[in-house]
This record gives structure tokens, C-alpha cells and sequence, in this order.
């Protein structure tokens, strides 16, 4: 008896998780597209670099505070339903300051608005697309993947700024904003397209979803029980403010040294993508080391002393290129081998929450660090490396005198923190043996039977 023709099967697993991945490539792109042109309409409006940096902030804030309730709600909704509400909700934002736009009526405190719903939505996206991750790749493939969305995301830090060269010249800021509405539609659409599973329940999840408000604590309590986990993001949010700090002061710092040379900015800009392409492809071929929490902390040792250190104490292009490089480079290779980690660490149906909280505390040093770059180069470090200044004796042979030179120490000086800052992980037995003392999510051990709820 015939029953019909048999439906298309949806794809899922590892090939789903591809189809989804280059969705979201093309959202990154766009998105990228659009913040440049957005930041040139900005600057040439108002000329301060303030108004950028609000539009900086909140475009990222909210997000991070918010992640705890997001996290909360993440690991109760459908994970596939927010992911494509989280991109639908950017979307809509970014076609209200294209309509602003056409109208006339753009303002900066539109884009700050904009931004901080984005960021909100954003909150969102990360941890159920980390957890939807979880379920559709195989956990020896954590590092692999991780890599590939790694150089992905630098790979759109390189081509938008270009596209969206071409593209201003061509259809203005308008057509890059609608650029930007479409690659928003295909990254829905590849959301849509594939079956992503909701992941099994663990007794620990099921017990902590009674009560909303008390859950969004429960990333905070699951990450303080787990000592190793969480020695690893304090050594995380200790590096981040240091990177803070020295990210703030790239730009500047090149442009006093070179009289702001356009062409040399740009070319260390570049360079900081290439390093992150090369380094998500190591991690993509690779997958990184066995012990994934070797590759956080000799990552932060690495890029501290080839990226970071080089970069404040060259006086030319090509160490700042060679610097710039190794800085994403080994970027890519820390924050690969820590989602692995993680993703091995806890179970599925917890990872909204936990991740929520992890994002938190690594990310809310970084802006405090940022907030501090600009005092301290400007009151502190500039003055005293100034040519005569009272710090040359000591310090010009390092890195000059001169415009430049004082942001130059203060960068080569937060390398310096930042190979402390992994060094003394390493020598702290409950991080550096994280990868054995705690078992993975999916582990079964005689104190800590794998307790699992299935969703129905």
C-alpha cells in the first residue's frame, strides 16, 4: 500500500549545525557592514569620538548584565525559537534606523537605543546557540567548530569594512543598511531550516526551573561550586581587563606614532583579522590541545608576549603588524579551547544559565579597563614619556619618547600582567588540572550518577 511521498528530512547534527553557522557568517557580515557605515555617518556628523564610544557601550552593556535572566529563560524556551527571535528582534532594529535614516531624522541617541535592544536580544542568542551547539556536534569536535566560528567572525572583521567601502560609494548608507535586513532574513531562514533538538534535562536542571527569579541565580551558585571553572574565568576577567586597557590604546597609539598615517592604522587593523583567521584555522584543523585549559592559559602567556608586549614597545609598522597578528592569534586559540571546556563541563540543559554567568564575569572587567585607558595614557603615561619627561631615563630605551611612546608602555606593561595573569593559573592546581578533576557533563561516576530527565 502506498503511503505517499515521504517528506524531506530536515537536516541536523553536524550538517545543520554548518547551515546555521553560515546564516550566522552572513548576519556577522552585514551586521559588520553596517557599523561601519553607521560609525562614518557618526563621526561625520558630530566629530567627537564620544559619541561613537556611547554608541559603543550601548551597544554592549546591557547585553552582559542582562545574561543571567537571559540565561534563566534560555535553558526553559526552545532553543531554536530564540535563536531566530534573537536575530528577528536585531533585524527589526536595524530596519528602524534605516527608516529613520531615509526619513532624515537619524539621531545618535537612535543607534544608542537600537544598540542596547540589539545587545539585550544578543544575550539571548550566545547561550542557546552555545547550547544548540551541545547537542548538534559531537563533543571531540567542540574545539574544531569552535575554530571555525572563530575565524569566521575575524574573516567578517576583515571583508566588512571593505564591503562597506565599496558599498558606501556605490548605495550610500542606506543600501548597506538594507545589505544588512537581508543577511538578518538568511540568518533566520537557515534557523528555521534545521532541526535543532532541545537538549535533555538533568535532575540538577529540573530541580533549580521551579522558581524563576531564584534561577537566575543558579549560574552564580553552579560556577561557585565548581572551583576549577571558576579560577579559570577569574583568570579570564584578570586578562580581559588588561586587554581592555590595551585595545582602548592600538589606535591612538599608532596614530600619534605615525602622524596619523590612515594607511598604517588600517594595515594594523587588517593584520588583527588575518591573526584571527589564522588562528581559528589552526583550531579548526587541530581542535586545540587535549587539555583544553592549557590552551586558555598558555594563550594568555603567548599573545601577552608576542602580541601584546611587541606591539607596546615597537616603533615601527612591521613590529606592530607582527604584534597585531599574534594578539588575535592566540585570541582565537583561548577563546576555543574555553568553550570547549565548558561545553564539555556542563550539561546541555544547563548552559543558558551557566554561560550566561560565565559571560559575565569574564566581559565586566573589560569595560573598566577601557574607562581607565584613556586617563591613564593622557595624564599619566603621555606626559612622563614625553621627550625630557620624567620616565625616559628609564624607560625610553624600551619604547622611544614622544607622541605614542607612553600608550606604548602602558601596553607593553598590561603584556606584562597578562603573562602574570597566566602564569600564575598555571601554578594553581585547581585551574590547571580542571580538565581531569572535573568530570564532563556526560560522564558517569559513582558519586555523580548522569541523572537525565528527557524533555517530551
Amino acid at each position: 500500500m502506498s503511503t505517499g511521498p515521504v517528506p524531506p528530512r530536515r537536516p541536523s547534527g553536524l550538517g545543520g549545525f554548518l547551515i546555521v553557522w553560515i546564516g550566522q557568517v552572513v548576519s556577522i557580515l552585514g551586521s559588520g557592514m553596517s557599523q561601519f557605515a553607521l560609525t562614518i555617518w557618526a563621526y561625520q556628523l558630530t566629530g567627537e569620538a564620544t559619541a561613537l564610544a556611547l554608541v559603543g557601550f550601548f551597544s554592549f552593556a546591557p547585553g552582559v548584565f542582562f545574561g543571567p535572566i537571559a540565561g534563566a529563560l534560555v535553558d526553559r524556551w526552545n532553543r531554536k525559537l530564540v535563536m531566530a527571535l534573537s536575530d528577528l528582534a536585531a533585524g527589526l532594529c536595524t530596519i528602524a534606523v534605516f527608516l529613520l535614516y531615509q526619513g532624515g531624522q537619524l539621531e545618535i541617541w537612535h543607534l544608542c537605543v537600537a544598540g542596547a535592544i540589539s545587545s539585550v536580544f544578543g544575550s539571548f542568542q550566545w547561550p542557546a546557540f552555545s547550547a544548540a551547539m551541545s547537542v548538534l556536534v559531537p563533543k571531540e569536535q567542540y574545539g574544531r567548530v569552535n575554530g571555525a566560528l572563530s575565524m569566521a567572525e575575524s574573516a567578517t572583521g576583515i571583508g566588512a569594512p571593505v564591503l562597506a567601502g565599496i558599498a558606501l560609494a556605490v548605495i550610500g548608507v542606506g543600501g548597506v543598511l538594507l545589505i544588512d535586513i537581508v543577511t538578518f532574513m538568511v540568518a533566520v531562514t537557515a534557523i528555521l531550516f534545521v532541526v535543532i533538538p532541545n537538549p535533555p534535562v538533568t535532575a540538577e536542571g529540573q530541580a533549580s526551573q521551579r522558581d524563576f527569579w531564584p534561577d537566575t541565580l543558579f549560574g552564580f551558585r553552579y560556577i561557585w561550586r565548581r572551583k576549577g571553572l571558576l579560577g579559570v574565568q577569574t583568570t579570564f576577567a584578570i586578562s580581559n581587563f588588561f586587554f581592555g586597557i590595551g585595545m582602548v590604546l592600538t589606535n591612538p597609539m599608532v596614530l600619534a606614532r605615525t602622524g596619523s598615517s590612515e594607511g598604517a592604522l588600517a594595515a594594523v587593523q587588517s593584520m588583527l583579522g588575518v591573526g584571527g583567521v589564522a588562528g581559528g584555522l589552526l583550531m579548526s584543523a587541530w581542535g586545540g590541545p587535549k587539555r583544553r585549559v592549557f590552551g586558555v592559559l598558555w594563550g594568555f602567556i603567548l599573545s601577552s608576549i608576542f602580541g601584546s608586549f611587541i606591539f607596546g614597545v615597537g616603533q615601527s609598522l612591521p613590529l606592530w603588524l607582527t604584534g597585531a597578528f599574534f594578539i588575535m592569534f592566540f585570541m582565537s586559540l583561548i577563546n576555543g579551547s574555553n568553550q570547549s571546556l565548558w561545553q564539555a563541563k556542563v550539561a546541555p540543559g544547563l548552559q543558558g544559565r551557566v554561560f550566561s554567568v560565565r559571560r559575565l564575569i569574564a566581559q565586566v572587567t573589560g569595560p573598566v579597563g577601557a574607562l581607565l585607558a584613556g586617563p591613564l595614557a593622557d595624564q599619566i603615561f603621555e606626559p612622563g614619556m614625553h621627550h625630557g619627561g620624567p620616565w625616559t631615563p628609564l624607560f625610553g630605551p624600551l619604547v622611544g619618547t614622544g607622541p605614542g611612546a607612553g600608550m606604548g608602555l602602558l601596553i607593553a606593561i598590561t603584556g606584562v600582567l597578562g603573562i602574570t595573569a597566566g602564569v600564575v593559573g598555571l601554578a594553581i592546581p585547581t585551574i590547571r588540572m580542571v580538565d581531569s578533576s572535573l568530570p564532563d557533563h556526560d560522564a558517569e561516576t559513582p558519586d555523580a550518577p548522569a541523572t537525565i530527565v528527557q524533555v517530551t
